[in-house]
């Protein structure tokens, strides 16, 4: 599918991945429609896409676990100009703790915001692209959406929920004959983002980016390559893609890593953090921002990481060799 002058539609287009997305799909000349709901930070990016890469942009304040509030998003974004051709899933939130110490309440806006807004963007984007018999939708989940990791439990059920909507999607479209209609899901490792910032905690730890961290821009590339020529699932980030791998080799060795990296490089052993709930209940004031600030500041971080990864690549693959044939 050709990506210049598409119609695309971003939920999560605030701050991190989805904004990021908004900025390079506008950079493709292509018409944006910009949802969140941060009024205030949609008003700035739509600034961003039209004042300098000279794409049309619509701000639609929007919480996705409104059903009826995501469906207004469709409507407008067809009464605008006139399709859909593209709608990204990007909104997400995050909570961090012990499983038995997360408040339910926050464990539960986890899940409506991560799935039940995934459900609602869908359901409104495929009712569109059915209509028209053509359109992308990409669904952000992430590698945890594969790989667990503890103290995140929400938002990793949730990750592994989006790549199961997406593949059932893609099996009720080759059973409808609908080859014109694509459903994509990205699986991305750590990103620069503010979710880190912006998440509910009750750790008493400072949540921090877990090394290695990749650029938000490299997941926007990812998802404007996946309209050009699209794919079931992508997982950006070398490090991501060999968790990934590694988890299906031995995914009791990869759990182990993951738990021990996590309480490693994930919260911080020197910074604590008040218990809160973040930007589940109410968003961040301000213009928002695409990165977090985490790329490049962990190095000796990353080297562990990858050293150990590499390891247990090496591990596996002795493994394998092994085996009997």
């Amino acid at each position: 599918m050709r990506v210049r002058d598409s119609v695309v539609v971003i939920t999560g287009a605030s701050s991190g991945i989805g904004r990021a997305t908004a900025l390079a799909f506008a950079g493709k000349g292509c018409a944006v429609v910009l949802a969140a709901r941060r009024e205030e930070a949609l008003e700035a990016v739509a600034k961003e896409c039209e004042r300098h890469r000279g794409a049309r942009a619509l701000v639609v304040p929007t919480d996705v676990t409104d059903a009826a509030a995501v469906n207004d998003l469709a409507r407008r974004a067809q009464e605008r100009f006139g399709r859909v051709d593209v709608w990204v899933n990007a909104a997400a939130v995050t909570v961090f703790g012990p499983f038995q110490e997360v408040p339910l309440e926050d464990f539960r806006r986890v899940l409506d915001v991560n799935v039940m807004g995934y459900v609602h963007g869908a359901r409104a984007a495929l009712r569109v692209m059915r209509e028209q018999d053509k359109g992308t939708l990409v669904n952000v989940s992430s590698v945890v959406g594969v790989v667990s990791q503890p103290y995140t439990h929400a938002y990793g059920m949730s990750k592994y929920a989006v790549r199961a909507l997406s593949a059932s999607l893609r099996q009720e479209l080759l059973l409808d004959k609908a080859k014109h209609i694509h459903v994509c899901t990205v699986l991305p490792a750590t990103i620069d983002t503010p979710l880190f910032e912006h998440a509910a905690n009750y750790t008493g730890r400072k949540p921090v980016a877990m090394p290695p961290v990749y650029s938000p821009e490299r997941v926007a590339r990812t998802v404007v390559d996946l309209v050009r020529v699209p794919r079931r699932e992508v997982v950006v980030g070398p490090m991501g893609r060999s968790m990934v791998f590694e988890s299906r080799v031995m995914p009791g060795m990869v759990e182990r890593m993951m738990a021990r990296q996590v309480d490693r490089t994930h919260l911080s052993r020197s910074e604590s953090a008040p218990a809160g709930h973040g930007n589940l209940h109410v968003p961040v004031p301000g213009e928002g921002a695409v990165h977090g600030g985490w790329g490049g500041r962990r190095r000796t971080a990353m080297r562990r990481l990858t050293t150990a990864t590499l390891l247990a690549g090496a591990v596996a693959g002795a493994a394998r060799k092994a085996r009997p044939h």
